[in-house]
């Protein structure tokens, strides 16, 4: 099934296969509650709880591919850890992964399921993403997994030079935003395809 699902991916124009191939090794269904285990290779975003979801895998892929733009990846920042399963795939195109989560029983919940992965270059922190992690930064790209009206500005100066940070914008309309750092002061904005995403929020919830 998962082989199947990468051949949908690739047919739908991903042509990464170093993301392709995180994507085939990744057990989707170990992300999902086991009700619904057997819809975890749909191309489709599932319910996680909390009202988070798990990114449809097509979007995975493309926010994966769009910030690695065929480099090697050093070190990546994920906003909005929810279950770990795109975390588990940034982990098999980038050498550290650092992942941050508002709601604490996600947190908990992707600390478990990524434990069991024994990937010991992901760190996962419980905290505010719009923060995003000055005591990791910077990093070679930031994938942001939730939508505010406008990129927060910590993300922004939180990347390093030649970076990409790939996030959707918007509030009932959204668009997929890439920015790359092209200087100290100096950030180049690309808008991609129309998505629907969770909202970007602030603070933290226990």
């Amino acid at each position: 099934m998962r082989a199947a699902l990468v051949d949908r991916l690739r047919a739908n124009g991903i042509d990464d296969e170093r993301v392709l191939a995180s994507i085939l090794v990744v057990p989707r269904h170990h992300f999902v509650d086991e009700a619904l285990a057997s819809r975890a290779y749909e191309d489709a975003a599932l319910p996680i709880g909390h009202g988070q979801t798990i990114s449809q895998p097509w979007i995975v892929a493309r926010m994966i591919a769009a910030v690695r733009h065929g480099r090697e990846l050093g070190k990546v920042l994920e906003v909005g850890t929810g279950c770990g399963y795109q975390a588990a795939v940034l982990a098999g195109v980038a050498r550290e992964v650092y992942s941050i989560e508002r709601v604490r029983p996600l947190h908990e919940l992707a600390r478990g399921r990524l434990r069991a992965m024994r990937l010991p270059h992901v760190r996962l922190v419980f905290g505010d993403g719009m923060l995003g992690l000055p005591s990791a930064a910077p990093f070679d790209a930031i994938v942001v997994a939730a939508a505010g009206l406008k990129i927060p500005d910590a993300l922004l100066q939180q990347l390093a030079p030649g970076g990409r940070l790939v996030a959707p914008e918007g509030g009932t309309r959204q668009r997929l935003v890439m920015i790359e750092r092209k200087g100290a002061h100096n950030w180049v904005r690309t808008e991609l395809e129309p998505v629907r995403f969770v909202p970007l929020r602030p603070g933290v919830l226990l």
